[in-house]
């Protein structure tokens, strides 16, 4: 099944027999005054609390590309995003990982060294 999300959340589907089909609903988009009180869920998913806005409720909170006062952006379909992480933490954990990794090698090579150093003397 092909699919396609229109700017505004749309879902456009191509059927079996060729015809286009639009569903009845669509992806919606909110922007929230506390992200904070949005409850993580896992796998990049959040979940909406009360915590999270004044608004009575989410339908009070989606919003529309076309509309500039209430608009957080827009839906592109088949691109690419940047994750959401932090790149300069994200580097600077590897960087630490790495440097762990090589002096945890350097101990075992000196290890190594002190043991074959051990058979060397009982000869």
């Amino acid at each position: 099944m092909d699919y396609s999300i229109g700017a505004d959340g749309t879902i456009e589907v191509l059927g079996s027999d060729g015809e286009k089909y639009i569903l009845p609903y669509k992806i919606a988009m909110v922007v929230v005054q506390n992200p904070e009180g949005l409850l993580k869920v896992g796998n990049s998913l959040y979940q909406y609390t009360g915590n999270a806005d004044t608004a009575a409720s989410l339908d009070d909170l989606i919003t529309h590309p076309n509309d500039p006062t209430r608009g957080s952006g827009a839906i592109y379909s088949g691109f690419l995003e940047m994750s959401n992480v932090d790149l300069a933490e994200e580097f600077t954990e590897m960087i630490i990982a790495q440097r762990g990794f090589q002096a945890n090698s350097r101990i075992i090579t000196t290890s190594d060294e002190v043991l074959q150093e051990l058979v060397n003397l009982k000869r």
